[in-house]
């Protein structure tokens, strides 16, 4: 059998259980298991979609047209282009500059109806503010003379 010495009591000083580190390690484990469950909501279990974007991130004309909507735009490159491309022939007919013609176009395909090539055939107003972006950002490429 091994004697214990005055130096036998300095090893166990060193690993000695903190009380504490139970209560750390508690809180851990708990603080995950909360934000791996499902987030409760006054509406029947489903969280709100954000409805549009933040305030001020649509900027309008004196003449009431949408001229920027500052989010991400949303579009595959294919609509993207048919979208430059349908606002590139409409400031061609025009003869005009094309930076002149961004929002005349805009206003023209903002207005009621049943949208055309420039908004992939869906009501502006049906486009979410994503796709408006998109759309405002091919209006500017093809002003440009960016289509591609």
């Amino acid at each position: 059998m091994r004697s214990i010495t005055p130096d036998s009591f300095a090893y166990i000083d060193t690993v000695r259980w903190c009380p504490y580190r139970l209560l750390v390690w508690g809180i851990v484990v708990a603080a995950a298991a909360l934000s791996a469950l499902p987030g409760c909501s006054s509406h029947g279990g489903k969280t709100a979609a954000p409805t549009g974007p933040p305030p001020g991130a649509i900027g309008v004309s004196p003449a009431g047209v949408t001229t920027r909507v500052d989010v991400p735009a949303k579009s595959t490159e294919g609509e993207y282009y048919r979208a430059c491309l349908a606002a590139k022939a409409w400031m061609n007919d025009r003869h005009g500059d094309p930076q002149s013609l961004i929002e005349p176009y805009l206003a023209t395909i903002q207005a009621t109806g049943p949208g055309g090539a420039g908004t992939w055939n869906t009501p502006w107003s049906k486009l979410t503010p994503a796709r408006q972006a998109a759309v405002i950002a091919a209006v500017h490429a093809a002003a440009d003379d960016l289509c591609g």
